[in-house]
């Protein structure tokens, strides 16, 4: 990491010292023209004899002359200038949006091999015990809901994967079809409901709401949406999910009792890969998919997705038909 960082300091360096050589090279250009213009001017009025009829306006067209020469360096240096700046900053853009992508690339593989690796370790080690000793029936039934809630995990995570590829490169179709909303929102508070049972509920769900949309696409709305709540509210946390008629539109709201998003970050979280703080010393678990897949889901269903503050702490997501 430190490496990189000095080649793209190196990297960063080299390119400003020559862009400033371009633009040095080209202010020496006009200075070296306008330099010869004047002198050819001032030649030209030394050649004329002071005593001919015409000495004034040939002088006159000499200065003509050279300041046309003046105009036209001045206009092609500024149009060379314009173009050198633009492209500079189109490439420097590019540049850094590249090493952005890179950067949040690396932060998304750091957080899929944990994101694995900790579903796969807790549930190895649950079927192990249980074949290893023999439990009571609670223990088991304990044991069993961590090994199926961390399979859970691996299948949201894979399907996420999944999908996002397939949305990126077009390759998945979408079967648009009248579905009953709020039955499928009613279904997955079941599911969440039977899978964390210790957890806080709260849900009002106005039944008959149907939408046009893809009922995997819109069941991985809601589920990352639940998910997320689950993932940044403590444990007493109330979770909160409302499908209700406003006006002309129907509104999935979900609120969660966590620390809440910085005003600054409301836009960013719904960036591909994006994740708030240091992928090493985050404690969250996450790819920085979810969010993302939201708004993408939302938009192809002419829906929108945002952020706001709940009271008096936490966040409300908000998706609106």
């Amino acid at each position: 990491m430190v490496f990189k960082k000095k080649r793209l300091a190196v990297a960063t360096t080299v390119y400003w010292i020559l862009l400033a050589y371009i633009i040095t090279g080209l202010g020496w250009w006009f200075i070296a023209l306008q330099t010869q213009n004047h002198q050819m001017a001032h030649f030209k009025a030394q050649q004329l004899k002071l005593d001919s009829p015409d000495y004034e306006s040939r002088l006159s067209t000499i200065q003509a002359e050279e300041n046309s020469k003046t105009a036209s360096y001045i206009g092609e240096g500024s149009t060379f200038f314009l173009l050198i700046l633009v492209g500079a900053i189109f490439v420097y853009r590019e540049v850094r949006r590249q090493i952005r992508l890179q950067q949040q690339q690396q932060n998304f593989m750091m957080a899929v091999t944990h994101e694995l690796k900790t579903p796969i370790a807790v549930t190895k080690l649950n079927l192990e015990t249980l074949q290893k000793h023999k439990l009571d029936e609670e223990r088991q039934r304990k044991m069993i809901q961590a090994a199926l809630q961390e399979t859970n995990r691996l299948d949201t995570l894979a399907n996420n994967i999944l999908v996002a590829s397939q949305l990126e490169g077009g390759e998945y179709i979408q079967a648009k079809e009248s579905l009953d909303f709020s039955a499928l929102v009613g279904r997955s508070m079941q599911d969440y409901r039977h899978r964390f049972p210790e957890r806080r509920w709260s849900d009002h769900i106005e039944p008959g709401h149907t939408v046009n949309g893809d009922v995997l696409l819109l069941q991985m709305l809601v589920n990352n949406l639940v998910e997320n709540a689950l993932k940044y509210s403590p444990r007493e946390g109330l979770i909160t999910i409302l499908l209700e008629n406003k006006g002309r539109h129907i509104q999935l709201a979900v609120k969660d009792e966590g620390a809440g998003i910085p005003d600054e970050e409301k836009k960013k979280i719904f960036g591909k890969f994006y994740r708030s703080g240091q992928e090493a010393t985050r404690q969250t678990k996450g790819t920085g998919l979810g969010l993302y897949l939201c708004r993408k889901i939302a938009e192809d269903h002419q829906a929108s997705l945002k952020v706001t503050d709940n009271s008096p702490i936490g966040s409300i997501f908000t998706v609106t038909f």
